[in-house]
């Protein structure tokens, strides 16, 4: 697996999914190894596209769950050809959801993977619509936990603010987190 920073990377093709993926929880392991999966049969590379810090993390100074190089670590375990790791910072944040696509082009993404929740762009403006109307597009439905609960990174930690580490990493699909005092 190879990292690169956003616009170093150009591809005559590619499946590429996209998100903060904070965690890499059981819902984001699914998404990329879908994605993962896609490439193979289309026989191209496979590209996660993802930020430091995470968005949220930026805009509302949330706990980060996973830093970079444990993400880029468990990313390699999971057989992706390429990461992406855009510098989310002020400049990168205040980007049209044009400037987005236009940086993904060079990708040349055969099919395009996200998550239920995806927005790109200042504001969030860009959508897996818009994102559709220029890639193939698929969006990964929720992945749920035995109480049949959508996983997602903000649940993961708002169980971690409630000490409930064991619940946490059940969610992560892995042991993260040791149970808190």
């Amino acid at each position: 697996m190879k990292v690169f920073r956003n616009n170093e990377l150009m591809l005559e093709q590619s499946v590429v999914t996209i998100g903060a993926f904070d965690g890499i929880h059981r819902g984001h392991q699914a998404l990329i190894e879908r994605a993962v999966n896609r490439a193979k049969e289309l026989a191209v590379p496979s590209v996660v596209y993802t930020f430091n810090p995470p968005p949220r993390a930026f805009f509302q100074n949330q706990m980060v769950l996973t830093n970079v190089g444990e993400k880029i670590s468990f990313i390699k375990k999971m057989k992706v050809d390429y990461v992406i790791i855009a510098d989310f910072n002020e400049h990168y944040a205040s980007r049209s959801p044009e400037a987005f696509l236009q940086e993904l082009k060079v990708l040349n993404p055969q099919e395009a993977w996200v998550g239920p929740d995806f927005n790109f762009g200042k504001g969030k403006r860009g959508t897996a619509a818009d994102l559709s109307a220029m890639f193939q597009t698929f969006t990964h439905p929720p992945i749920k936990c035995s109480k049949g609960e959508t996983i997602s990174s903000t649940r993961i930690r708002n169980l971690l603010c409630k000490q409930e580490a064991q619940l946490a990493n059940e969610l992560l699909g892995r042991n993260l987190f040791k149970k808190i005092l």
